[in-house]
């Protein structure tokens, strides 16, 4: 039989070609499965007890983070990761452990990064002036905003974008496409952005220096960009690309955009990833209650 070594590279192999999944995710899985390996010293599969999971449990409650013991949440990546592999050792027939006997943690409701909507309209403000590099950032700022897009998303467009329409696709997680739509904000932004490049770069958003473009933005840059003009702008709370994208989706269902929609703009696999904004929808229900509650009563 083989061992549970190769057998961890047979299931990284089926992710990556099977599956689809993105490299990043690939070893994502491969860190947390070869820790639980090296922690257990399990070599055969049937050698995965519930005991085994149970004392690596234990061991990441324990482990010290920076901000205190390891979060419930990164434990559950390892027991998801785990569970996952477990499925596919079952579907190549070998006996182990059944993945259903591995619980996730209960975690709280993760909290929202939201701007106020005034913050907001300082943000997308603060990029001024005609300079190169103005009209790339106030691009990025009315993309961001129009589409939802995930930084990695954005970094990852061409210029080969149709500005004549209002909507193009985008390869976002799991290589799911999806459509995006384009803001007359956003189309405009990036017009006048494109006038005045100079160079032939096939990037949409590129590095800028004295000496000319340098190569396509790396998320790491764009979050840079974002954290200067929110210090601009005078907010002091931390505002990153994925706080945009938290008001986009704030933005669509305080005006009545239905959560199934905003699930599909957003490109989320699971509805239940999009009701972490359900609270924004629910804001409503104080007026229903007023409104229409214990009128009859004398």
């Amino acid at each position: 039989m083989a061992d549970l070594k190769h057998l961890k590279t047979e299931f990284l192999e089926y992710l990556e070609i099977e599956k689809g999944r993105s490299v990043k995710t690939v070893e994502n899985y491969d860190r947390y499965l070869s820790r639980y390996l090296a922690f257990s010293k399990i070599t055969s599969p049937a050698k995965i007890t519930e005991q085994s999971v149970r004392e690596f449990r234990l061991h990441l409650n324990r482990q010290e983070g920076v901000s205190g013991t390891m979060k419930h949440k990164t434990q559950n990546y390892y027991m998801i990761s785990l569970r996952a592999f477990l499925k596919f050792l079952r579907k190549r027939g070998l006996e182990s452990l059944n993945p259903e006997r591995i619980e996730l943690a209960k975690v709280g409701a993760r909290d929202l990064d939201l701007i106020t909507a005034e913050e907001l309209n300082r943000l997308m403000r603060a990029p001024e002036g005609s300079s190169l590099v103005s009209l790339r950032d106030k691009a990025i700022m009315e993309l961001f905003f129009s589409t939802g897009l995930r930084v990695s998303e954005l970094c990852a467009l061409n210029r080969d974008l149709d500005l004549s329409r209002d909507e193009f696709s985008v390869r976002g997680k799991g290589e799911k496409v999806r459509v995006v739509f384009l803001s007359p904000a956003a189309k405009q932004a990036i017009k006048e952005y494109e006038q005045k490049r100079g160079d032939v770069e096939d990037a949409l958003f590129v590095q800028l220096s004295r000496n000319g473009s340098g190569g396509r933005l790396t998320p790491r840059s764009v979050e840079r960009i974002i954290k200067q003009y929110a210090i601009k702008a005078g907010i002091t709370r931390k505002v990153t690309p994925h706080v945009i994208r938290h008001s986009f989706a704030t933005d669509l269902l305080e005006n009545g955009a239905d959560l199934r929609s905003v699930q599909a703009l957003l490109g989320h696999a699971n509805i239940a990833t999009t009701q972490v904004y359900t609270h924004i929808t629910d804001k409503h229900l104080r007026e229903v209650h007023k409104k229409f509650h214990g009128h009859r009563r004398k």
